[in-house]
């Protein structure tokens, strides 16, 4: 039996990141991959592809509806294949680049491809061998889910992953789901021709931030040509001649939709089936996620686990990563770090991009009872006036009492990036005086956060350009 100081059972974000700090450490350490080739998820079928498709349909949207007068462009062709091609070329040399070449470089990490099972608390087996460890970190990520919508099986669906190698583009297609994931696939697919339609089983899309955002952002969308339904019960799938039908109820009528393609996103399933962890007393939940504690200790705690395998609050590439590295640091030294949640930004890369950090306003309400907030229009920013993009909005929420920036919420072009001063405000508590007191570039939309800080405390339509 082969004995290692630490193994690592995956092949994503996490995992590399773990493989890399115990490789810091020379701990002698084994990371056991299988599924999708390395580097997971964000590199091969999430991050990488998706933004490099929508990217393209940013470039033939923006060509067409810039709004400068005087300029009139046209798409004189579009090639679907040769767009999709070119997107799987970039994943595969950033799969060698970033993760092949990278674990090679590792001296201290063994690379071992097939199943891992658990037959013990401190033992597997994988390819009829068995491996031993004083320490374990699962970073098996998640699937795509598939609800119950009846006959969804034998017509036929496609997740994310097969939606970015399509060999052709659908005339119709209908997303189940308005997560960042739905959102962003139905935009792309739109900006590339194809009709389509989200049906939406809650109130509204992308739920989990600011409701102002989420309007505007489907009044966007709408004005694009995407059919938005939400309140939908999805029901039955079935066919008719060459079209795939979903029926469904929404406001107690029956409807139905046909299309060429049906994308399913309507969340992912922890990949814990078949890892043996009932054998070894690792508690998962009715998600079935893995348990753990807030320094990534699951019940047995030898035995850590990071990323989409887990109950934690986030499931973000960068987040996987962290945890990966903070894990493998707990687990083979004394630390005993965390992450502060409420300090990461996440972003659906749609076009305006929605992004955020820290609390909402009915977060900061069910917090401490009451909530500072104020919305700006991006028409009140002089550098969106400039290049066109005035439909954003900004929302800061403050602590009524010490004026500590507690969330800021932002729908704008480039706002992935806009986070990230708002992320480090939001870390490090400082206070709208604090950003009042500051020197943005101008013009630049990141004045914005100043100008939104601003509208606590003065009148922003007073205001000339530098104030």
């Amino acid at each position: 039996m082969k004995q290692y100081d630490l193994i690592i059972i995956g092949g994503g974000a996490g995992a590399f990141a773990a493989a890399i700090r115990a490789n810091e450490l020379k701990a002698k350490t084994a990371m056991i991959n299988a599924g999708l080739p390395l580097g997971g998820t964000c590199v091969n079928v999430g991050c990488v592809p998706s933004k490099t498709l929508l990217w393209a349909g940013e470039i033939m949207h923006l060509a067409q509806h810039h709004d400068i007068p005087g300029i009139e462009l046209t798409v004189k062709n579009f090639d679907f294949q040769k767009v999709v091609q070119d997107e799987l070329s970039l994943v595969e040399r950033l799969r060698v680049e970033k993760y092949e070449k990278v674990l090679k470089s590792l001296e201290h990490v063994f690379h071992i491809e097939g199943k891992a099972t658990f037959i013990s608390p401190k033992e597997i087996e994988i390819n009829g061998e068995r491996l031993s460890a004083d320490k374990f970190i699962i970073a098996t990520g998640s699937t795509a889910n598939v609800p119950s919508i009846e006959g969804i099986k034998e017509v036929g669906f496609i997740t994310h992953i097969e939606a970015l190698r399509l060999e052709q583009r659908p005339r119709e297609l209908v997303v189940v789901g308005a997560g960042a994931l739905g959102l962003e696939f139905a935009q792309m697919y739109s900006r590339f021709g194809t009709k389509v339609t989200i049906l939406q089983r809650g109130p509204s899309i992308f739920p989990s931030t600011e409701k102002e955002l989420t309007e505007r952002l489907s009044e966007i969308l709408t004005k694009e040509g995407i059919t938005i339904k939400t309140n939908v019960e999805v029901k039955k799938a079935h066919k008719e001649k060459d079209k795939k039908v979903l029926s469904y109820l929404i406001d107690g009528k029956q409807e139905e939709v046909a299309c060429d393609e049906i994308l399913l996103a309507t969340g992912k399933t922890a990949n814990t089936k078949g890892l043996g962890l009932e054998k070894i007393n690792v508690k998962i939940d009715q998600k079935q996620a893995i348990v753990v504690n807030k320094f990534f200790q699951t019940s047995q705690p030898h035995i850590f686990a990071v990323g989409d395998v887990t109950n934690l609050p986030l499931r973000l590439e960068t987040t996987a990563g962290r945890e990966g590295t903070l894990s493998a640091s707990n687990a083979l030294t004394d630390s005993r770090e965390s992450i502060d949640y409420n300090t990461v930004p996440y972003t659906v890369f749609t076009d305006p991009q929605l992004a955020g950090v820290g609390l909402t306003e009915d977060e900061q309400m069910s917090k401490i009872g009451v909530c500072a907030c104020r919305t700006v229009s991006f028409a009140d920013v002089p550098k969106a006036i400039i290049i066109h993009r005035t439909e954003g909005l900004i929302k800061m929420a403050i602590h009524p009492k010490t004026k500590q920036i507690m969330g800021v919420h932002i729908l704008a072009p480039h706002a992935s990036e806009l986070i990230a001063e708002a992320m480090m405000l939001v870390k490090n508590k400082n206070t709208i005086d604090d950003v009042t007191s500051s020197l943005p570039m101008f013009p630049t939309l990141s004045e914005s956060i100043k100008i939104v800080a601003l509208s606590f405390t003065k009148d922003i339509s007073k205001l000339s350009c530098c104030v």
